[in-house]
């Protein structure tokens, strides 16, 4: 037994290592395996073994103490948490003899985690539930949760939509004061905001979008002048029916955005505001931020302004009826339209051309790349995909939007400080490839500078041979930044524009709304509740994590759907390639399907620079927009990834046809 000195030594020995040790702080890296990363503040990565790992919850910040292994490696050990920011998360409630656990879906936690009696809500096996974190697992790698929510079970109609509300936290119902908010709103408000705006109710705007659209953010016209046309753009104005700082506001801040999910669209603001009360409908008078611009002869921008205005859409046009009416067709809906609105169509058509000619030739236009609608049955499952044709409505519709955001941008430019949408081009992280690729592959490009606006211009207008041994503009565009909100006019570099935002849908997006609360405070004096930069970066956080939601439900949908393929062979585009294996596109559907190296013959190298996948020995080359052929070969269902099996591979220049193995 230890005397009062040897404690006293020992303790004291306790405090001298502890006060001799170095922590560094950092941020938990899971991985698809059981280990994983801290991303320390300073800079680098430390490698946490499985049994760390344990201890922590995928974004936790924790101190932890690095030692050395085997032949001068080091490891993480983890000292303390200092916070953890995942409370909840969804998964599947599993039985294992007597214990009862939830196998987590959230990307990085690979492991079960058992849920105590008192905490299992009833949850049956199979269940999709959502869960809290009961215990952190710090102590002992045994962390505990417990059910909130019985979501419901795979096969029920519309599990995959709930689970992915439940996964992302995004709310499907209305707070009690933000419904509230909405019911108080009705015509009368509507007739109670037209003091003090022109009354243009009589002049021929009509919305264009598909038939199905409910909340109508935008209404046209055009008319002819001496040097062009004058492009009136009408915008839904729900700034005017809900004040700064209210419950509707905060909520659509919260939401950030309209996620169009299939089948059922998540709505940033409540319907009876977002698809009857603001929506420009037809035959009813609605309010409207107004941008009236002239468009050139040669397309270029001339003098533009704001208006606060009313306006009574004249018709609710689909792009198919607008199409046929510019191909010069006659039908009955055609004949039944108006003269004002025939002629202010076909106005807007030339004004149009003239747009996307002008930016076709001095900024730059994004591909037209097929698109695919999903239509849903009864158990909101696919039923079927068809082809979204993109016609010269839909590019009328996008011109006069990009010039009317144009002029909004370059309105705040002159303010000094507004929101805008940037777009550095490139990475930078990917800087020394491209410099690589351009030397070998594209030397006549190889001299534009694409950190410039100039350079990147240049880059994408220039680097799209059809003949080229290796697709230089399909390689660039795999490694563009991502766009970014910020308060200060920069170039959006992907459009080859000095600045850009969008206000021309306020009901479907929160940057928009508030960039209309900017507009009218600087030129009516309105109120508005200025954001900061946290709250900027949470609003860009929110839309990012909308769009992973979409794409999440989208990719469950289509792996579902994809069960039902035969096993024909199918026509497809190589879109995406990796180390690993590359992914193809459908033709027929759109569907993307995975190729894993392997099952291919041989061992294949990854050449980060081309992005291509090389055979080690004869040479085979798999790169993008290589045209292929492939069956499906099943859905991996954790991953929720659709594979396809090669059978046939288009050559590449200096390769020999590649076959699948």
């Amino acid at each position: 037994m230890l005397n009062a000195d040897a404690l006293n030594q020992l303790r004291q020995l306790k405090t001298d290592i502890k006060q001799n040790k170095v922590v560094f702080p950092g941020t938990v890296k899971p991985t698809n395996g059981r280990f994983g990363f801290v991303a320390l503040d300073e800079g680098r990565d430390v490698f946490l073994p499985p049994e760390e790992m344990q201890k922590v919850l995928p974004g936790d910040r924790v101190n932890v103490t690095e030692q050395e292994v085997e032949k001068g490696k080091t490891q993480g050990v983890v000292d303390e948490l200092l916070e953890s920011h995942l409370t909840t998360f969804v998964g599947r409630y599993l039985i294992k003899g007597k214990g009862h656990f939830v196998a987590p879906e959230t990307p990085g936690i690979n492991r079960w985690i058992f849920i105590p009696p008192k905490e299992r809500m009833g949850a049956e096996p199979d269940d999709f539930i959502y869960c809290q974190i009961h215990r952190h697992p710090i102590k002992d790698g045994k962390g505990q949760a417990k059910v909130l929510r019985v979501i419901g079970k795979a096969g029920q109609p519309g599990i995959e939509r709930a689970f992915t509300l439940a996964n992302f936290d995004l709310a499907d119902a209305w707070p009690d004061e933000v419904q509230k908010q909405a019911d108080a709103v009705s015509e009368e408000s509507v007739a109670a905001h037209t003091e003090g705006r022109e009354d243009r109710t009589e002049q021929p705007y009509v919305t264009i979008d598909s038939p199905g659209t409910q909340d109508m953010d935008d209404a046209l016209m055009a008319t002819p002048n001496a040097t062009g046309w004058t492009l009136s753009i009408a915008i839904a104005d729900p700034t005017a029916m809900i004040e700064p700082g209210s419950p509707a506001e905060d909520e659509a801040f919260n939401r950030a955005t309209a996620i169009y999910f299939p089948g059922e669209p998540l709505p940033m603001l409540p319907d009876s505001i977002s698809t009857r009360l603001c929506s420009l409908m037809p035959d009813v008078p609605r309010l409207a931020l107004v941008c009236d611009l002239q468009v050139n002869n040669d397309g270029s921008l001339g003098d533009y302004s704001f208006r606060q205005a009313m306006i009574r859409s004249k018709g609710k046009l689909s792009y198919e009826l607008v199409s046929h009416l510019i191909e010069g067709r006659e039908d009955d809906e055609i004949k039944a339209l108006p003269d004002e609105v025939a002629n202010s169509l076909d106005q807007l058509h030339q004004a149009a051309t003239a747009l996307r000619k002008w930016r076709a030739e001095h900024a730059l236009l994004s591909q037209d790349r097929p698109e695919f609608r999903l239509r849903l049955d009864e158990n909101k499952r696919i039923r079927v995909i068809e082809p979204s044709v993109q016609n010269e409505a839909h590019r009328l519709v996008e011109e006069c939007m990009v010039a009317a955001n144009r002029c909004a941008a370059d309105f705040l430019t002159q303010q000094g400080k507004g929101l805008f949408i940037q777009h550095p081009g490139l990475r930078d992280d990917r800087a020394d490839n491209i410099r690589k690729l351009l030397e070998s592959h594209a030397p006549h490009l190889a001299e534009h500078d694409a950190s410039t606006a100039e350079g990147f211009k240049a880059l994408m207008k220039h680097s799209d041979q059809p003949q080229a041994e290796v697709p230089v503009k399909a390689i660039l565009s795999r490694q563009l930044a991502r766009a970014e909100l910020g308060f200060d006019a920069a170039p959006h570099q992907g459009m080859g524009l000095d600045a850009y935002t969008t206000f021309t849908s306020p009901l479907r997006k929160f940057s928009d709304f508030y960039v209309h609360r900017l507009i009218k405070a600087a030129l009516w004096n309105t109120p508005i509740k200025p954001l900061n930069s946290q709250q900027l970066e949470a609003l860009q956080a929110t839309q990012i994590r909308a769009r992973q939601a979409a794409n999440t439900l989208e990719t469950w949908l289509k792996a579902d759907y994809a069960k039902t393929l035969p096993e024909d062979p199918m026509e497809g585009t190589i879109s995406r390639t990796m180390p690993s294996g590359f992914f193809v596109r459908l033709d027929s559907n759109g569907l993307e399907g995975f190729v894993s190296c392997k099952d291919l013959e041989g061992k294949y190298g990854f050449d980060p620079v081309t992005l291509r996948l090389v055979h080690n020995k004869n040479g085979r080359i798999f790169q993008l927009e290589q045209r292929v052929t492939v069956s499906f070969a099943g859905v991996d269902d954790e991953r929720r990834q659709i594979n396809f099996k090669l059978i046939k591979a288009e050559e590449i220049t200096g390769a020999q046809e590649t076959t699948g193995g």
